[in-house]
């Protein structure tokens, strides 16, 4: 492959994989709905996260997902790339451009 056809691809490959990293769920602020998108999350689960974070405060790291009633270490397996408890990166606001 020539080098720029490279350059391109990877640089693709980076772009993808940082937007398919931005759309992990904030498990922090998620709601209930919002938490059954994370994979072997349903309404149950999604209940039982919230209920865990209301009693014990925010999840201090993604781990912490396991303390949490039905979510042992096969969920927490599929779950734990999709799920962060970091804040979202807001981007720096940008001019607008005058015509």
């Amino acid at each position: 492959m020539h080098s720029t056809l490279k350059k391109i691809f990877f640089y693709g490959l980076a772009t993808l994989a940082a937007s398919v990293s931005s759309a992990a769920v904030n498990i922090n602020t998620a709601s209930e709905s919002e938490l059954t998108a994370l994979p072997g999350v349903g309404p149950a689960k999604a209940k039982a996260i919230v209920a865990y974070r209301k009693q014990h405060g925010n999840f201090k790291t993604v781990d912490e997902l396991k303390n949490v009633k039905g979510i042992g270490e096969g969920i927490f397996s599929k779950l734990r790339n999709e799920a962060t408890v970091a804040a979202p990166v807001k981007k720096a606001a940008q001019p607008a451009v005058k015509k």
